[in-house]
């Protein structure tokens, strides 16, 4: 009879603890960096700069890296978030308009692509070299030091990656929206990005 009563109850702690709104799933700790690329040494590195064009052909030039939490499944958005860097903004003409630092706020969202990063030859990574290199893409809240707000868009791709996919950066800063991308040369440093899975952490669903 003992032991009819313990599988009992061993079986309601089962079915309970599967039906508690507290079951764990695992929040990713990423790390993104605007990268520079040395071609001689073939090494990547966090201190790259990256640039997007708003529609009169005026442009923005960012560096930047930091860390975000993601929630579980990537979805919803996180205060987990660190990081910033240097802005400055040009006419279509490349007269500097105004400079300053930002600051990030916030992840709006994290997307991971399937797309293995980097083109060969093999880079050594001179930034987490014992992280899981990752492609995708993360919206981040930002704040100008001239008091504006926008918003940061990183992508990340590979030579395996489809075609509406980008490398580098776009960016908003109050009612500007530098939505165009500069794309990267090859063999040119300048308008690349990286990911790294840093870490998973537990965290209620």
């Amino acid at each position: 009879m003992k032991s009819v009563k313990s599988i009992v109850g061993l079986t309601i702690l089962i079915l309970v603890a599967a039906a508690s709104p507290f079951a764990f799933a695992q929040a990713t700790h990423v790390r993104w960096d605007l990268v520079t690329i040395n071609f001689v040494a073939h090494t990547v590195d966090s201190g790259g700069v990256a640039s997007a064009t708003a529609n009169d052909g005026s442009y923005i030039t960012m560096t930047g890296s930091g860390t975000f939490e993601a929630p579980a499944g990537g979805n919803g958005t996180s205060s987990a978030a660190t990081g910033g860097g240097t802005w400055t903004t040009y006419t279509s003409g490349g007269v500097l308009t105004s400079a300053g630092t930002y600051a990030v706020n916030g992840l709006v969202r994290w997307d991971r692509a399937p797309f293995p990063p980097g083109s060969p030859p093999p880079l050594t990574d001179l930034i987490e070299p014992s992280a899981v290199r990752s492609t995708g893409l993360v919206v981040l809240r930002i704040t100008y030091s001239d008091g504006q707000r926008g918003i940061l868009v990183v992508s990340c791709t590979g030579v395996t990656a489809p075609a509406f996919m980008f490398e580098g950066i776009t960016a908003t800063k109050g009612f500007e929206d530098y939505k165009s991308p500069v794309p990267p040369v090859p063999g040119v440093d300048g308008n690349r990005t990286l990911f790294h899975i840093v870490a998973r952490s537990e965290q209620p669903e």
